[in-house]
């Protein structure tokens, strides 16, 4: 099978099709998105070598599960070993034996073929398109804040960051009510957020202010992102974050202490939500897509990935 492959560089390559192991499914990838994480990855971070790549939509060939055959799935990415204290909870996110789809141990979907546990597997509504559907794992990630943090309409709430994740989260934030802001350096990219109750800030215009905020969600995937976040919550106030940093960071953690911030780590969410909430309209998360690519392109489409001004590059199969 085609596959794109990272081992110190990253190239499209013939490889064997994935054996499912035991209790395993066989899904045919019919779409894949390209992730910040993906292109970190390609920088070293996880220190992962493999097939990378975690947003897909691809199709049942085999499965323990026979009602599974032939349906059109999207897959949560982290596998547990299903008998540590956290599988058990349903937290397979946090199992120490985990392998993570495209990220840790396990190959990912930048491939023709992958493999994963049938439970991991859900099935995606007959009326989303694949062009949607493959949002799926971001959004999730994204719903994930207010399944961590409740906020009232009567918050102000601020967005750092105006890439593909910054952007799902104030999508997901403004069905609170909240008094939303979204900070960023791409005025075009907030503008794909409804400006209805929203307020758009560049980030040296909001450095010149001395605003504060109740929550504040720091998705710049950038340090400076949250040197800004922790000057902008309130005593008191909730900071969520989003991303990760490759390489050291350091930080001086007085004015969280001072200030009683709580600092909220979030990661992976639920599919179902997040796909009810597009297949009920609430949210379109299409406006994201910069290109489709055909898979055999797919060097290419990394590349454009990393463009300025890119936001979600699709690989069609």
């Amino acid at each position: 099978m085609k596959a794109l492959v990272f081992d110190g560089t990253l190239a499209l390559r013939e490889i064997p099709a994935p054996r499912p192991g035991p209790g395993e499914a066989l899904v045919r990838v019919t779409m894949a998105g390209i992730c910040n994480t993906d292109v970190e990855i390609s920088r070293g971070y996880m220190g992962f070598h493999g097939v990378p790549g975690h947003e897909f939509v691809g199709i049942v060939e085999h499965s323990p599960d026979p009602a599974q055959i032939g349906a059109r799935v999207v897959g949560e990415i982290n596998a547990g070993c299903g008998e540590c204290p956290f599988c058990r909870r349903g937290l397979q996110r946090h199992c120490p034996d985990r392998t993570v789809l495209g990220i840790l141990a396990r190959d990912g979907c930048f491939a023709e073929y992958l493999t994963l546990p049938p439970q991991n597997l859900v099935a995606v509504p007959a009326s989303l398109a694949d062009e949607k559907a493959v949002f799926t794992e971001p959004l999730a990630a994204a719903m994930e804040i207010l399944e961590q943090v409740h906020v009232e309409p009567d918050q102000r709430v601020l967005v750092v960051g105006d890439g593909k994740l910054g952007l799902l989260a104030a999508m997901v934030l403004k069905l609170t009510g909240c008094s939303l802001t979204v900070v960023g350096k791409h005025p075009k990219k907030m503008r794909l957020v409804d400006s209805r109750g929203t307020a758009f800030r560049g980030v040296d215009d909001l450095a010149g202010t001395d605003e504060q905020y109740d929550v504040v969600v720091e998705a710049s995937g950038n340090p400076s992102g949250w040197d800004l976040a922790v000057r902008r919550v309130r005593p008191r106030g909730t900071l969520v974050l989003k991303s990760t940093y490759h390489g050291p960071m350091s930080f001086n953690p007085a004015a969280l202490v001072i200030n009683e911030i709580s600092v909220i780590g979030s990661r992976c969410g639920v599919f179902g939500p997040a796909l009810r909430i597009m297949e009920q309209g609430f949210i379109d998360p299409t406006g994201l897509i910069s290109q489709i690519v055909p898979f055999d392109r797919a060097e290419e489409a990394f590349r454009l990935s990393q463009e300025p001004g890119v936001l979600k590059v699709l690989l069609k199969f």
